[in-house]
């Protein structure tokens, strides 16, 4: 192993601190023995804030109707051949029936960035959840809005708000977007979400089309900066029916070394393993829990409508990522020295 490579993993193990520059020293010398290395490391800090507890999140994909027309997302308004859905309240109500029998305790609504989920029909939905379930969390997951929209939805008593930023690089968002999608909004939502006092999560594709390695380092840097509760990364996958169909996808070996790092920045970090992870090798979620992500998030949604929300193409929709599926997933991850815990799944303090 490159002793310098050796050295800022260990720096960063103690100091949850790196440059810029020594962030792209990072990535720049990955090798297999650093990205053990680093595992290891961010395993132990996971496992102090942690222990062995993972937590699984009902993902409930509301909508496919999106708004935008993102270069390499699946659902992109321009997609003529995307097969489009709208969940009503009541298919929501009914997911999450069955999510909380099968144990979980927090529910994720990520859909596209629909006009027909209003600030009226999502308080609506929200509060109707908090009042049959006073014991579960909800995350959001629907894209850019309002402050005063964000306001509204906190107040009905939604807990967190994911919302990947993509990249941290300006240059690098306006090629992944047209050009009616600013990255000077996306970093204002977020800055509005923290500012409210949800739980927020951002996040960033590995491999993204025109990603460097000064990106990716902009990207931990960004992390380690804006200090959200939530992180999720995985490989950019690509979609058949987009401007970048002929794009390479990200790599499985990064991402895990990704993951580890974005773990020694902050090991109280909630870190899901993605299904990204999972559609790009069968055991790619428990290889994101041995890398230090502490976070699963099965699928609640309607059987009829889950091969309809594909951002990406052969998305694993099937199998462990059907919530029905959940006792295999609890024991796929006790026979890698994991247990899957029924709570809200809260951010820890170190």
């Amino acid at each position: 192993m490159n002793k310098n490579i050796f050295e800022l993993i260990n720096r960063l193990n103690q100091s949850h601190s790196l440059s810029l520059e020594e962030y792209e020293d990072l990535i720049s010398g990955y090798s297999k023995e650093a990205a053990e290395y680093a595992a290891s490391l961010a395993v132990e800090q996971r496992k102090k804030v942690y222990g062995t507890d993972i937590y699984i999140r009902g993902l409930i994909e509301v909508s496919n109707i999106c708004k935008n027309d993102c270069y390499y997302c699946g659902i992109r308004r321009s997609n003529k051949k995307c097969d489009r859905y709208r969940l009503t309240k009541e298919d929501i109500l009914l997911s999450a029936a069955e999510g909380y029998t099968l144990g979980f305790r927090t529910f994720v609504m990520q859909g596209g960035e629909d006009a027909k989920f209003t600030d009226d029909f999502l308080v609506d939905v929200i509060k109707t959840l908090k009042t049959i379930y006073p014991d579960c969390a909800i995350t959001l997951s629907l894209g850019e809005r309002s402050k005063e929209s964000y306001k509204a939805l906190k107040n009905a008593g939604a807990d967190r708000y994911l919302l990947r930023h993509e990249t941290a690089d300006k240059e690098h968002y306006e090629r992944l977007h047209p050009s009616d999608m600013s990255f000077d909004t996306r970093m204002e939502c977020l800055k509005n979400l923290k500012e409210l006092g949800f739980q927020v999560g951002c996040g960033f594709m590995v491999g993204s089309p025109y990603q460097t390695v000064k990106t990716l380092a902009k990207d931990l840097k960004f992390i380690e900066t804006f200090r959200p509760a939530m992180c999720g990364i995985g490989p950019y996958l690509t979609h058949k029916d987009t401007p970048f169909k002929d794009m390479p996808s990200g790599s499985l070996e990064l991402t895990l070394y990704l993951l580890s790092i974005i773990r020694l920045i902050d090991p109280t970090l909630l870190l899901p393993a993605t299904t990204a992870l999972g559609t790009i090798h069968p055991k790619g979620r428990e290889m994101g829990i041995l890398a230090g992500a502490n976070v699963v998030m099965p699928n609640l949604s309607p059987i009829t409508v889950r091969k309809k929300y594909l951002l990406y193409d052969n998305k694993a929709c099937i199998g462990d990522e059907a919530a029905e599926s959940v006792n295999k997933l609890s024991e796929s991850m006790k026979s890698i020295g994991y247990e899957v815990t029924v709570n809200r799944g809260d951010r820890k303090s170190n």
